[in-house]
């Protein structure tokens, strides 16, 4: 079987490196001089907008070998349901990965939509199930169920969900939904159902994926805590006779040497507010940004200090919105890593990189024909990392509910 990668494509603008938090790609903050999508003409916008920006994107990473792109939802972007279809058209067998939250939409309203759109575009939806972060963002669309009620909401959403796409009439009255006689329209009904990447680090997201998932998906972690996590969605999934694949999100700053690429996370280093180095804060609920903030010794003075194993980088955050760790170094040790990644049982990637258009083709250009086991039917076996060449386990201590010593979002 081979590897999946998608690209991550954004949906609300973009900065024009890890040098400048300003937003110039996009119209989600004012136009100025040095902006593009739109851009000024003669003083004026030209016209050339967001969509037309994630339209280029995704024909790039198309031609550039990634499968499919990462379409995320916030309440600071566009909507990714709409941008689906509307990008469709400007690919060819480029898959979707739609993110959202399953509270804020009824699951038979789902269903009708996402086999919509599979007929549109000829079963190339894939869903990416989040069931939020808590805090003010969640609050942002109304929600106030608690964190461990959000997953059981999110089960009970795709049970419904599956039960109208695979036959009806359905009827179920159960904690969150009510249906009485629901069902696809003839049309609708017979659509490939699209794969489910579920995200969340707590015990409660783990229990829900073990359900449901067809590839688990986390945030990029020290190789150790992401081999126990995956252990314990193994341990729920074989419970109930499933086996989930997995899938890592990755942000990638790689360069022709390693040099190259520490120089560009020291210029980014520079713009970075000194309060922010002293360790991250959140506001909401979420378990995986609670562990990957307890990877790090903070407070930090130096990048270098937040690689916590070689080429594995928890600085991120403080240089784009987003997750903490992703990987910096050369073409070569980026894909390396990302081979010790696939002996470790990932299936499928989501790579970022800012700016999301110039990165994705230096990434599908330079690291992709790199990597070793991406095809293994055809590559030369990739050996599984020992104990001994990755960290040990002992510094892992996690919050919340995943004991890291024994074992995205």
């Amino acid at each position: 079987m081979s590897i999946d990668i998608y690209w991550r494509i954004g949906t609300h603008g973009d900065q024009p490196s890890l040098r400048r938090r300003l937003v110039t790609r996009g119209d989600w903050s004012p136009v100025v001089p040095g902006s593009i999508t739109p851009g000024l003409r003669e003083g004026r916008p030209d016209g050339y907008s967001h969509l037309d920006h994630m339209a280029d994107v995704a024909r790039s990473t198309e031609l550039s070998g990634f499968v499919g792109g990462l379409l995320p939802s916030f309440p600071f972007t566009d909507d990714p349901w709409a941008a689906a279809a509307s990008l469709a058209r400007e690919t060819t067998g480029y898959r979707f990965m739609i993110a959202f939250q399953p509270g804020f939409l009824h699951p038979v309203q789902a269903a009708r939509m996402s086999a919509s759109l599979q007929r549109a575009t000829g079963g190339r939806v894939v869903y990416n199930i989040i069931s939020g972060g808590g805090g003010p963002a969640q609050l942002w669309w109304g929600d106030k169920v608690g964190h461990d009620d959000r997953y059981a909401r999110t089960s009970e959403f795709l049970d419904v969900l599956k039960a109208v796409w695979y036959g009806g009439p359905v009827t179920h009255h159960g904690r969150f939904y009510q249906v009485d006689g629901a069902g696809l329209p003839e049309r609708l009904a017979g659509q490939p159902f699209p794969e489910v990447y579920f995200s969340g680090s707590s015990r409660a997201a783990i229990e829900a994926a073990g359900r449901h998932a067809d590839y688990y998906l986390s945030w990029l972690e020290p190789f150790p805590a992401l081999a126990a996590k995956f252990d314990q969605v193994r341990e729920h999934s074989a419970a109930i006779g499933r086996s989930p694949r997995f899938a890592v999100r990755i942000d990638v700053l790689a360069r022709e040497t390693e040099d190259e690429a520490w120089a560009e996370i020291r210029r980014g280093w520079r713009h970075v507010d000194p309060e922010r180095l002293r360790g991250p804060e959140s506001t909401g609920d979420s378990v995986g940004w609670l562990r990957s903030s307890r990877f790090i010794d903070w407070p930090v003075r130096t990048p270098r200090e937040l690689e916590a194993s070689p080429n594995v980088w928890g600085g991120f955050h403080l240089l784009r919105g987003g997750p903490a760790f992703g990987l910096v170094g050369s073409y070569a040790q980026v894909a390396a890593r990302l081979d010790e990644l696939i002996a470790l049982g990932v299936d499928a990637f989501i790579l970022a990189g800012v700016p999301h258009l110039e990165e994705a083709r230096r990434i599908g250009e330079n690291v992709l024909p790199l990597l070793r086991g991406r095809w293994p039917d055809t590559a030369p076996d990739t050996p599984v990392p020992s104990p001994e060449t990755l960290e040990s386990p002992e510094a892992l201590e996690s919050p919340g509910t995943l004991e890291a010593k024994g074992s995205t979002r």
